[in-house]
């Protein structure tokens, strides 16, 4: 399986996946992790990912051409949409549970949007 994380902070992610079973599981080769820099598909010379909310409101959300770009990235064209899966990460999302992890064992690509912000471009 592959596991793609699209985020703003690749390094942040490094630390933990050098350790424990899930360094067991990339040392088998079980599974493989990329991590995706969301800046490297921004918009402009400052490759601007992010954007004031529509309507106004607190902080910045991320543009959704911008992550549709990542995501169309790290997509598998080889693969079928039920062999493999984008996850968008939100705190207003549905509680991730182990019933959920099994399932996406099945997969063979697991993209994983992370967004450290307020949210995303939800139009």
């Amino acid at each position: 399986m592959k596991i793609s994380i699209i985020t703003l902070f690749p390094e942040m992610f490094k630390g933990p996946f050098d350790a424990s079973i899930i360094k067991r599981a990339i040392d088998r080769k079980l599974i493989s992790i990329e991590f995706i820099n969301l800046r490297n598909f921004g918009l402009g010379k400052h490759k601007t990912v992010d954007d004031t909310p529509y309507g106004g409101g607190m902080g910045m959300i991320l543009r959704v051409d911008v992550l549709e770009k990542a995501i169309e990235n790290a997509k598998d064209k080889n693969l079928n949409e039920k062999q493999q899966k984008v996850v968008l990460l939100s705190a207003h999302g549905k509680k991730f549970e182990q019933k959920i992890a099994k399932g996406y064992t099945k997969l063979k690509n697991l993209i994983l949007v992370c967004g450290h912000y307020e949210g995303f471009d939800e139009r």
